[in-house]
C-alpha cells in the first residue's frame, strides 16, 4: 500500500482556490498541491516548487511558501544558537 500524500495548507484564497505544501513519504518529492474551486472546475494540479516559484505572478500563495521557508530558516538559526550557548555553558 503506497503512503498518503502529505499536505499542508499555505493559502486558500476568497474564491475557494487552495494551495499546499505536499510531500510523497514513498519518493520524498516535494511540491505544491493546487485544489481550483469547485466553479472553476474543481482541477487539481500538481506543480513543482520551481516552476511554482518562477511563475510571473508573486501571489499570496507564493508569499506564504516563502514565508514557511523563512520560519525554516529562523529556527534551524534558534537551534544553532542553543547548540551554541549549551557548548559554552
Amino acid at each position: 500500500m503506497r503512503p498518503t500524500i502529505q499536505t499542508r495548507e499555505l493559502y486558500h484564497s476568497t474564491n475557494g482556490d487552495r494551495w499546499y505544501l505536499a510531500r510523497d513519504p514513498a519518493s520524498e518529492r516535494v511540491f505544491i498541491k493546487h485544489k481550483a474551486n469547485l466553479a472553476s472546475g474543481g482541477h487539481v494540479a500538481d506543480i513543482e516548487i520551481g516552476t511554482f516559484l518562477k511563475s510571473s505572478a508573486l501571489g499570496p500563495e507564493h508569499r506564504e511558501l516563502l514565508h514557511l521557508i523563512g520560519t525554516l530558516v529562523e529556527q534551524a538559526a534558534d537551534t544553532q544558537e542553543t547548540a551554541r550557548d549549551d557548548r559554552r555553558a
